[in-house]
């Protein structure tokens, strides 16, 4: 069995120009969310459906409508007879560019600087789509008989909580009760962490509705502006206060609550707003319950101090999941197969990140997350390095013989 997989190294190692160019391919193939501007995933998965399917395999595509009426498509393949399936988990779809004078190159003209590839979308999460098509394919051109089915899954929607993605594939019920799955979406350069568990999430929408009038009249109206940001101090104060419990597996130790984006107001510096929206980032040990935070805010809400206004709250993503046991089947085959082939020790933790292992975990089913990367996800003159595709492709083959 070792000179097999040595063998399956090997072709691997010979297929790290096909690699690179299947990767850059893609960078040029924008695949944003409509929520952030963009098509979608719809053409990236046409694209990759054809390189799969030209290897042989047999690929299935689900795709759902999201708010926009824009299919969102997810492709899924498997090779093996087994029993059990471990599933590769990669996202097809990026975040977008945000300041195009920030980058140094075109984000969706990949250039590759040595071991270097740029581009948006090359390490989140386009060097695992990568690594995982090819461990796949060689173990399918090896003919080698596979402890577990391999499956893929590259899954849509991920940068905006995979409601279109994975967690519609979940709710379909497409995965065995007993399957296992890899998320090759968040890892460190040397490739020596496993991520086994994630806060919880809540993204969460706020208008403030006040009355807009003349800035020279502001008894008239009721400004929007001055509430929303003694609301934002309110807010912010009563969870920082509250939620202050650590956890060592998590880093940071410590649940965050983050404003970040803020809409458009009005157009002109002499008008007093009468309408706010801003957002809010949650990210909460698992140790709390999401809902005792929405039930905080819901008080500072309706307190006296803001009756003035009107203040909605709409809740965009609230998803949470247990914690994966370090001891369980799915972390050790990972652990033991980066252990053999790089000599390094690996070590557990938990993230504030979102990933698509929340939803198996949330069914009680076995999810790891792993991958090596320098962490530039959502960065300018992101960068994925071709030698970490290659080398994460023969970790991603060696969980199956």
């Amino acid at each position: 069995m070792e000179s097999g997989f040595k063998a399956i190294g090997k072709a691997i190692d010979g297929y790290k120009g096909e690699m690179t160019a299947l990767l850059a391919s893609m960078i040029s193939i924008k695949a944003v969310s409509p929520k952030s501007g963009g098509d979608g995933e719809g053409r990236r998965a046409d694209f990759l459906a054809g390189i799969l399917e030209g290897w042989g395999l047999k690929v299935s595509r689900y795709e759902y409508k999201d708010q926009t009426s824009t299919s969102r498509p997810s492709l899924v393949a498997r090779i093996g007879e087994k029993k059990r399936t471990i599933w590769l988990v990669a996202h097809t779809d990026t975040v977008a560019e945000g300041d195009r004078s920030l980058w140094k190159t075109d984000p969706y003209k990949a250039h590759i600087d040595g071991d270097r590839i740029y581009g948006r979308g090359t390490v989140d999460d386009g060097q695992a789509v990568v690594s995982c098509m090819y461990a796949m394919k060689v173990l399918k051109d090896s003919g080698a008989d596979l402890k577990y089915n391999c499956g893929l899954v590259l899954a849509a929607d991920e940068e905006n909580g995979s409601r279109y993605g994975m967690q519609k594939l979940m709710d379909e019920g497409f995965f065995a009760k007993d399957d296992m799955f890899v998320v090759p979406d968040f890892g460190f350069p040397k490739g020596d962490v496993i991520e086994i568990g994630e806060k919880g999430l809540l993204w969460l929408k706020f208008t403030i509705t006040g009355k807009q009038v003349h800035a020279s009249t502001p008894a008239q109206g009721v400004n929007a502006f001055r509430y929303m940001s003694r609301f934002v101090l309110a807010v912010d104060e009563k969870l920082h206060k509250k939620y202050t419990k650590t956890n060592s597996l998590f880093d940071p130790a410590y649940s965050t609550f983050e404003m970040t984006r803020h809409e458009k107001n009005v157009d002109s510096t002499n008008i007093i707003p009468g309408r706010e929206v801003f957002y809010l980032d949650c990210r909460v040990l698992p140790d709390y319950s999401l809902d005792a935070v929405l039930a905080d805010i819901n008080s500072v809400i309706g307190s006296e101090e803001f009756k003035p206004v009107s203040i909605s709250m709409e809740i965009m993503v609230k998803e949470t999941a247990p914690v994966t046991d370090a001891g369980s089947e799915v972390v050790k085959l990972l652990s033991n197969a980066v252990t053999e082939l790089r000599g390094i020790t690996i070590k557990c933790i938990g993230i504030g990140g979102g990933t698509c292992a929340m939803f198996p975990r949330q069914r009680s089913m076995q999810a790891a997350v792993w991958l090596t990367q320098d962490p530039l996800d959502h960065q300018p003159d992101e960068y994925a390095k071709i030698s970490d595709m290659v080398a994460d492709a023969k970790v991603f083959a060696r969980l199956y013989v």
